[in-house]
This record gives structure tokens, sequence and C-alpha cells, in this order.
């Protein structure tokens, strides 16, 4: 069944009340990362869309990258590798240089914390780039909103292998059905409808994190306490 706003999948028609929320990290409880990172190679005198070409269409880059997602590359050796496909001099605390400017996603962050509060297991799925020396969900503050945490550097798996999305099951101890996931790449998210989990993408339109609480059936909270009418 398909609804709108936000476009939510339920991949069977036996639907289950949800007992697990599963959030993707960037561009789900961060904002515009895009922005930032333009914003940062401007200050650096390179191309605004450097850091988005490297990592995506650069092929050393792109596997140097995918090699760090996997964990089978430390972040400090991406940094020192990546630094001169960039075109950056200096390679210290690469990753965390570029991604100092990125801001949480506040209603999603409440909307976590409120799910959590509501008695909804809250879990992290995501494909990481590293932890050391630069810790992103560390510097955003996030790691406290979950009870479960699947990161693919730990695991040597990345979405959108199916192998992660079980295991993500089997840490929550749940059936499919009984789970909502929310990720902003289209391609992660057919695995997840596969093993029955409900997906939403995270599109960024307005008032999503508000429609996903209610789909939910969670208070819609606001930083300051306040309900959403």
């Amino acid at each position: 069944m398909t609804l709108t706003a936000p476009t939510v999948t339920r991949p069977h028609e036996a639907e289950l009340p949800f007992a697990a929320l599963i959030l993707d990290f960037v561009g789900v409880l961060t904002a515009d990362a895009g922005a930032t990172h333009r914003a940062w190679c401007l200050a650096q005198g390179l191309d605004a869309d450097a850091w988005r070409h490297t990592l995506n269409h650069a092929p050393e880059a792109s596997r140097l990258y995918t090699e760090l997602e996997a964990g089978q590359l430390s972040q400090t050796e991406w940094n020192r590798q990546v630094a001169p496909i960039l075109g950056v001099a200096e390679h210290e605390n690469l990753m965390g240089r570029a991604w100092a400017g990125v801001r949480p996603a506040d209603d999603m962050i409440a909307l976590a914390r409120s799910a959590r509060q509501s008695g909804l297991t809250v879990a992290l799925l995501s494909n990481s780039f590293g932890l050391d020396p630069y810790d992103p969900y560390e510097a955003l503050g996030v790691w406290e909103l979950f009870d479960v945490t699947v990161i693919s550097e730990r695991e040597g798996i990345a979405k959108p292998d199916p192998a992660i999305y079980q295991l993500m099951l089997d840490r929550l101890g749940l059936p499919g059905e009984a789970c909502l996931f929310v990720d902003d790449h289209p391609r992660n998210l057919p695995p997840a409808e596969a093993l029955g989990i409900a997906t939403v993408l995270a599109d960024g339109t307005p008032g999503n994190a508000a429609r996903i609480a209610t789909l939910l059936g969670v208070p819609a909270t606001t930083l300051n306490g306040r309900q959403h009418d």
C-alpha cells in the first residue's frame, strides 16, 4: 500500500503496529550536507561541486570511499589518499574539516526522541565514513538516540546489501513488518521492502517528521517540547 506525504511503502497487506523506527544518518538526521560541502569547497578555492564529484565520479576516490564504508580503509588513510585527488594540500582530518559545518536535522532528532519515549525501539542503519579522527555521529550528538546501531564499517557490509538489513532485524528481534525505515537514497529502500520493512524516502519535504510521527502514532514534539497540532 502506498500513501503520500510522505510516500510510505508497506510491502505486505497484513500490517502490524510499528514497534521500531530505523533511521539513516546523512540526509535524515543531518540538514543538507551538500550545501555545507559546496561552501567548504569554495572556501578551499575548489569548484563548488568538487567534493560530490570527487567522491561519486572520480574512480579512485569512489573506490576508496567504498572501502571506507566497509571498514577496509581507515578514515586517516582515506584522508591521506583522497586529499590530492580532491586537490587539497593538507590531508589531516580532511573528512572532519569538510563536515564541520553540517548541522543536525532538529525535527528528525525530535522525532527519534519522541518515538523512543513512546516505547518504540529506535535504531541507526548507516553507511558510515569513519569514526576516527572525526566521528560524525558524536559531532552531531546522535549516538544517544539509539537502542540499536548497525554501522557499515563495523559490520563490513553496506547498504544496499540485503545482509545489512537482515542483520538489523536480527538485532532488533522483530519481523520486518513491525519496522519503519527512513533513508534519503531510493536505492536503499527496495532491500528493506523485500524483508517486509515499511519505508519512507526522506526527500526534504517540509513537515515530513511530523507526518512520520503520525504514521508511528507518536507525538511530533518540537524542540521546545510542544506538540504539533
